[in-house]
């Protein structure tokens, strides 16, 4: 499955949920049930710049596939991080460089956050193609 299957996937599944609130509840509720992040993940390196909330996300690379990690002091917020983080587990680093994410417009998602929080989303999306550049650089370096 392509990484725009695997989104489409995601959207057509979180939208049989008709309401909006639900369905970020829906989101929110999921990610409660995530493990944290250890306490060596949980450092300044890994905190995404930009978000109102401490909000952190690791990464590696592993058979050519990326595998991420989230977590947050805002169950919001973590719920949001995981949503990102479920979409680019288990993609190439080039296609998670290469696909801007969908879900939180096409999910009406955009409509309840703040514009703060947009803007934090935005950060996380700038970390987690960091992370898949970094990789890319470490590969052809």
């Amino acid at each position: 499955m392509t990484l725009v299957e695997k989104q489409q996937r995601m959207i057509d599944d979180l939208l049989l949920i008709e309401d909006a609130q639900e369905r970020l509840a829906v989101i929110v509720d999921r990610a409660r049930r995530r493990p944290a992040l250890e306490g060596a993940e949980r450092v300044e390196a890994n905190l995404v710049p930009g978000c109102i909330s401490s909000a952190w996300i690791a990464g590696d690379v592993s058979d050519g596939l990326c595998h991420f990690r989230s977590d947050a002091d805002s169950p919001l917020v973590r719920g949001l991080l995981a949503l990102y983080v479920d979409l680019y587990t288990g993609a190439t680093p080039a296609e998670v460089i290469a696909l801007e994410p969908s879900l939180v417009e096409k999910l009406a998602l955009d409509r309840q956050l703040s514009p703060t929080r947009l803007h934090g989303l935005r950060s996380v999306r700038a970390r987690l193609r960091g992370l898949a550049t970094s990789h890319t650089a470490a590969e052809s370096g």
